[in-house]
């Protein structure tokens, strides 16, 4: 019944009945509420799912993020690693403007050492970059930056912002932003700090696709990483600490150049599954004229 409930949920979801998908999601989903079985999770995601698709289709039902809220948690609890119910719970906290539960709901998922190190990295990436961008805001303006001429080159010089509260906020969210970045940094595995060298035809379909998921979490991250020390070499030029901030600039390029790297790895990836699924498709063409021609 459970699976006959899938079936039919999964029909009327592609048609777009979603009141009519999620009556069967809930069935099937109420038969094994603890997720013991395959059926048991999927149709809790479903469920999650369809109640979310229901609130895109009708942003004033605000009730709807709330149950699709709920019944993602549900499916964390079944699978804790469920990466795509957390980040459609974030999602939708963010939507709902719900800041300070978005906060403890991914600060919760950062501190989680019983779940995948990178599942951990990106919710850490995440709360770093709300700080680079509480950094950037004050750091990229037209009071706190000047156009000069730097070892004959065109730069910025990075000044003070005239109120004192504006320099201790950028402080703080540099501080906590490198330090959370870090943590992600440092939770790189052998496959991500290995990615350059790996032998991508070697690696099946799947295998494929979990490296790219992975290498794309601390792709982001290290990003985010060079990032950060920019702002950190701002703040230290801003403070008058000019031999500081040169050394932070020369770290960010370090940095960047880590970030490029593993985004040629991940590119190298990518190009092997367009490459994989060009070659099928050039063999369903040639078996579709085949069949037509007989």
């Amino acid at each position: 019944m459970s699976r006959k409930n899938l079936v039919d949920g999964s029909v009327a979801y592609k048609g777009r009945k979603f009141e009519e998908a999620e009556q069967m999601f809930r069935k099937a989903a109420e038969r094994d509420p603890e997720g013991a079985t395959l059926e048991g999770r999927t149709a809790q995601l479903f469920l999650a799912r369809t109640l979310h698709s229901r609130y895109i289709g009708d942003r004033s039902r605000k009730d709807l993020a709330d149950s699709a809220i709920v019944e993602y948690q549900k499916m964390l609890k079944m699978d804790p690693n469920e990466q795509s119910a957390y980040k459609a719970v974030a999602g939708l906290l963010e939507n709902l403007q719900k800041t300070d539960e978005w906060q403890k709901w991914v600060t919760e998922r950062a501190n989680n050492e019983a779940i995948l190190p990178q599942n951990r990295a990106e919710a850490l990436t995440s709360l770093a970059a709300k700080q680079n961008t509480c950094a950037n805001e004050i750091s990229d303006t037209e009071k706190t930056k000047k156009p000069i001429k730097r070892d004959g080159k065109d730069v910025f010089q990075y000044i003070k912002p005239e109120d004192p509260a504006e320099l201790e906020k950028m402080r703080a969210c540099v501080t906590l932003g490198n330090q959370l970045i870090e943590k992600a940094y440092a939770l790189e595995t052998d496959l991500v700090k290995n990615a350059k060298v790996a032998d991508v035809k070697s690696l099946t379909d799947g295998q494929l696709k979990e490296r790219l998921d992975l290498i794309k979490v601390f792709e982001s991250a290290r990003s985010y990483r060079a990032s950060l020390i920019i702002q950190a070499s701002r703040l230290a030029e801003m403070d008058g600490k000019q031999p500081e901030a040169d050394q932070l600039r020369a770290n960010s390029e370090k940095a960047r150049a880590e970030f490029l790297e593993l985004s040629e790895a991940s590119k190298a990836i990518q190009a092997e599954i367009d490459a994989r699924i060009a070659v099928e498709q050039e063999a369903a063409n040639a078996n579709a004229a085949n069949t037509a021609a007989q």
